[in-house]
């Protein structure tokens, strides 16, 4: 209710011109409530991928047998391969109507810092190493980075755009396949 709220009221007065005030009444609920489900209404732009998203460290901490690498992978292309393909986060598909500009921006940033945070926090853990070694960071940005831009390029893609999880599996897989080189000649 709130996330259709906050998409009419984007399109017809932009992102900026909407406050959670006018979200929350259009949805017919308070102020409180909204807050109740969201820290900020820049949420609304990622609640499908936040959904999907939100079991990453969960189908990390039950991987075992392949590399972290590899483990980091298969728990990416997993979560796309479940996303339901209907379930379009339509900051990326509307965001000049609702004029997202640079608060798109700092929102997809927010989110990328966080799954890379847990990327890497795996992999140290799976290493041994501090979670702000720089290598343990690079895998995560790099995996992170390459997931992300499958998943915009998705978004983008319009009407004929299909299941996620094959675009996340062949953007992931030649940054796995140098990260894991990487891994097996360190080890």
């Amino acid at each position: 209710m709130l996330a259709d709220a906050a998409a009419e009221l984007f399109l017809e007065r932009g992102y900026a011109g909407t406050t959670v005030d006018d979200i929350a009444r259009r949805a017919g609920v308070s102020r409180g409530t909204f807050f109740n489900y969201f820290e900020a209404k820049s949420d609304l732009f990622w609640l499908d991928l936040d959904q999907t998203l939100a079991g990453l460290g969960d189908r990390l901490r039950a991987s075992s047998g392949s590399s972290p690498v590899r483990a980091v992978e298969g728990a990416l292309v997993a979560l796309a391969e479940a996303h339901d393909p209907e379930r379009v986060p339509w900051a990326l598909t509307q965001s000049e109507a609702m004029a997202l500009g640079d608060d798109l921006v700092a929102s997809a940033a927010v989110r990328f810092v966080r799954q890379q945070g847990v990327v890497a926090s795996y992999v140290a853990e799976r290493t041994g190493r501090d979670r702000h070694d720089l290598t343990c960071q690079v895998v995560g940005a790099s995996l992170i980075g390459a997931a992300t831009t499958a998943v915009s390029t998705w978004a983008r893609t319009g009407v004929t755009r299909g299941p996620l999880g094959p675009l996340v599996a062949a953007a992931i897989a030649p940054v796995a396949d140098g990260l894991a080189a990487q891994e097996a000649r360190s080890a």
